[in-house]
């Protein structure tokens, strides 16, 4: 019974926007939006002919290699801008300014420079999740505890295990929210790409 009390309104909210859907889309007559049933009818047609599973592959490439891309680049970058106060004042300006610029104002430059392919789509996806990660890696870099590199520095510790354990598994958290933010624009600039 308690399960049924969980599950009811959200099954019976979904109802009234379809039948709300089906309702606005048969009373103006419109030729643009379909029916439910027509969205119904027209994605097993999609999936009786292939050509679904095609397009989510597709889609599914375009994202995973814009977003390596993205990770790749933003780890390094975003971990040296955090460490190296020069780089930081240098890049960080650049960086804010472009952050907020909506991947969707990149789509003539990614036409122009590759054209109607699969490397426009890749590139509008990698701008939009690379400004986000580097940001926010340089961010957590910054609030690791000066107190973990003091102790690191005081025992004479590379620089290199200084980043693997101590500064990597600091900023781990923080990246991987960044990481699940940067993915979800992802996926939102892949519509529009």
């Amino acid at each position: 019974m308690d399960k049924l009390r969980k599950v009811l309104p959200p099954l019976v909210l979904i109802g009234l926007l379809l039948i709300a859907w089906w309702v606005a889309v048969l009373r103006t007559n419109s030729a643009i939006f379909p029916t439910p049933l027509q969205v119904v009818t027209g994605t097993r047609e999609l999936i009786e002919d292939g050509t679904l599973w095609e397009h989510i592959g597709a889609s599914l490439m375009r994202v995973g290699v814009g977003y390596a891309l993205a990770v790749v680049l933003a780890l390094p970058l975003g971990i040296w801008m955090g460490r190296v106060e020069a780089v930081y004042v240098a890049l960080n300006p650049v960086f804010q300014i472009m952050r907020p610029i909506s991947p969707i104002a990149w789509i003539p430059i990614a036409i122009l420079w590759f054209g109607v392919g699969n490397a426009s789509p890749i590139f509008l996806i990698f701008i939009a999740s690379v400004f986000p990660l580097i940001v926010q890696t340089a961010s957590s870099v910054h609030t690791i505890e000066r107190r973990y590199l003091r102790a690191a520095e005081n025992f004479g510790v590379s620089r290199l295990t200084v980043l693997r354990q101590v500064v990597f598994p600091a900023i781990l958290p923080q990246f991987i929210v960044g990481m699940r933010i940067s993915l979800g624009v992802g996926w939102l600039v892949v519509v529009a790409a």
